[in-house]
């Protein structure tokens, strides 16, 4: 089974026909429990039970089949993806030493199968009653939200994701997305220095990514490549704006994928750049959205 999907919503609705919760930053999981028999899997049906160890071992008993998310948390207290990055692929022994050095917890958002029993035909506020009253163990239930905007004020001052709203009369709807789940991502705008860019495949003059960087104690901190959000008229201003450089004008080192075929330069134009979530090592799906010519790199220290 695939789980069931929620489309980008244009505003938070109100009333007491949804619930809402947050949106977490990690991996989204089925769990079914037949016969004493666990199996974890990931939206695209794949087998994932060997990869979280430490979730299967707490388990709850009894036949059932929950949706839910695992996360793990990052270095700001915050859910991280990138957290759990190096866990996805492991299996076996690597999973189970990763899991000592980053463990997982699942949180349990809704219930489809409960006893023999099929509850994705009941409306989201009866599968969640019913999840209410059973016993997850070492599993979390998150709380969930009768005032959206509230939520989603309270999620962005947080620095989390986003919330999700959900229509308390919806049924379950495997591998659907659907207006009955909309999900608000926040995006959030920060001021970058720019130390190299990248050309388009296949040329040596058409810009299509900065690599820009965090103005720190140490220096220049590598923060990502942007790409997003340069087209062909961004792509000329900013050539005109860059003037080469020598080497790499980054405290640190750029990861060598990043690094091959950047063409430095001078750290002098600042950028802004929208991107999920703050306080990461690397920006997070980040879009460009212009240069800053009232700021300048000494401002941002």
């Amino acid at each position: 089974m695939r789980p069931m999907l929620a489309m980008p919503g244009d505003h938070v609705p109100a009333g007491p026909g949804w619930s809402h919760e947050v949106k977490w930053d990690g991996v989204r999981i089925l769990a079914s429990r037949v016969s004493e028999v666990l199996s974890l899997t990931t939206r695209n049906e794949r087998d994932a039970t060997t990869a979280w160890p430490e979730v299967a071992a707490v388990a709850p008993a009894g036949d059932l089949l929950v949706d839910g998310e695992i996360i793990a948390l990052g270095e700001h207290g915050r859910p991280d993806f990138r957290a759990l990055a190096e866990r996805i692929h492991a299996r076996g022994a690597a999973a189970r030493r990763l899991s000592a050095e980053i463990p997982a917890t699942y949180l349990v958002f809704d219930l489809l199968r409960l006893d023999g029993r099929d509850l994705t035909g009941l409306p989201l506020a009866e599968r969640r009653e019913i999840l209410a009253g059973i016993d997850l163990a070492g599993w979390q239930l998150p709380e969930v939200y009768d005032d959206g905007p509230m939520l989603h004020e309270a999620t962005r001052q947080q620095r989390l994701e986003g919330i999700v709203s959900k229509r308390l009369d919806s049924t379950y709807r495997p591998g659907e997305r659907t207006r009955a789940w909309l999900k608000f991502a926040h995006r959030y705008r920060g001021s970058y220095v720019v130390g190299g860019w990248r050309p388009q495949v296949d040329t040596t003059d058409r810009l299509a990514a900065l690599l820009v960087g965090e103005v720190t104690d140490a220096g220049l901190v590598y923060r990502g490549r942007v790409g997003s959000g340069i087209g062909p008229r961004e792509s000329a201003i900013l050539r005109r704006l860059l003037v080469p450089g020598e080497r790499s004008p980054f405290a640190d080192e750029v990861p060598r994928p990043a690094a091959t075929g950047t063409f430095w330069v001078r750290p002098t134009v600042v950028v802004d750049v929208d991107t999920h979530g703050t306080g990461y090592d690397r920006l997070r799906q980040p879009s460009y959205r212009g240069v800053r010519t009232d700021l300048s790199p000494e401002e941002l220290g």
